[in-house]
């Protein structure tokens, strides 16, 4: 099979690499849709590596045994490889799971652990129906797309009685507005670069503040009716755009924190006694709220159009890096087959 492989410093290739094998309830999907994550720093430093990628759409290719998946099916493949028995598993949080397993050990395959490929393993029960009506570009936004906010407006109970603030437009902020414009709240954005705060309105933000500009937090103020926003999820990993989501969030509000990194520092008690803030580490979203996930999906698809701004063959997948690393973008698509 065809697998990405970073080469050097803003260099990559396509490798050829043994198919791999299915072997208990560890199955082979044929990636028809590989989206794009945050890889293309990798890609940038030159960190050499052709394990690249933890979202796909595509077709069960291959299955070892009789189980919940055969052949033919169209599937989402979910992220990271968690062990499917611990509590944290069964009850839906795999995630967060601390017992996870290598499936190349256990298939004693040399590659299929990545999904810039064109095929991955993957265990049967991390693999998520598509009905025969959904595009499958559209299904992957059910990775990182939209998931990990859509698993931060689960817990903080997001609805229309909420004025959201959301802190990167990224494609996982992107994701955001899109969730939360299906759940009828009222979306603030934040975001400087013009290309990603153009489409956030286009996808339903109300309102997107510049956070170089003079006086942000007074502006977003002035938007939350000198309050404060009632929730706000940040999405940039920004120490300093996490500071403005909790100087931002009204008193008992509620804050998930999904972008990785950023060293912030918490007042105990102003930030969070006084205030009363609730706050959330969100990773990802529950596999029992797969049902809700395609509810959103299937009823936003005009919005998911926008979203997904740029879709590539996967020998392409150096146009799209360097396409990632400008921000001219929302999610972008690499299409390994082609």
């Amino acid at each position: 099979m065809k697998v990405v492989a970073i080469t050097g410093e803003r260099e990559c290739e396509l490798v050829q690499r043994t198919d791999p094998r299915p072997a208990g309830d560890v199955v082979v999907v044929r990636n028809l849709i590989a989206p794009m994550c945050t890889e293309y720093k990798a890609y940038a430093a030159g960190r050499a590596t052709d394990r690249l990628g933890h979202e796909a759409a595509g077709e069960v290719a291959e299955v070892a045994q009789p189980g919940r998946v055969k052949a033919g099916d169209r599937v989402v493949v979910m992220s990271r490889y968690p062990c499917g028995r611990c509590r944290l598993c069964l009850s839906g949080d795999y995630i967060h799971c601390q017992d996870g397993f290598d499936p190349l050990a256990l298939t004693r395959s040399a590659a299929g652990n990545a999904t810039y490929a064109q095929y991955v393993l993957k265990s049967d029960w991390l693999l998520l129906p598509v009905p025969n009506d959904m595009p499958l570009a559209h299904a992957s936004m059910a990775c990182c797309g939209l998931g990990p906010t859509f698993g931060a407006m689960q817990r903080m109970q997001v609805d229309a009685f909420d004025t959201l603030l959301i802190t990167g437009m990224g494609p996982v902020g992107l994701g955001g507005v899109v969730n939360a414009v299906f759940r009828g709240a009222r979306v603030i954005a934040v975001e400087s670069h013009p290309y990603r705060a153009r489409l956030a309105k286009e996808l339903g933000a109300v309102a997107v503040v510049d956070p170089s500009g003079d006086n942000p937090l007074a502006e977003i103020m002035d938007l939350a009716q000198g309050e404060g926003v009632s929730a706000a999820i940040d999405c940039s990993g920004s120490a300093a755009a996490q500071r403005l989501l909790i100087d931002a969030t009204r008193r008992r509000g509620r804050i998930a924190f999904v972008g990785e990194a950023g060293d912030l520092t918490l007042h105990v008690s102003s930030d969070l006694i006084r205030k009363g803030l609730t706050l959330y580490g969100q990773w990802h979203y529950s596999r029992a709220d797969w049902p809700r996930m395609l509810q959103v999906i299937s009823r936003s698809t005009e919005l998911l159009d926008k979203m997904i701004t740029h879709e590539l063959p996967m020998s392409r997948v150096k146009d799209a890096f360097e396409l990632q690393t400008t921000g001219e973008c929302g999610k972008v698509l690499l299409r390994p087959w082609d």
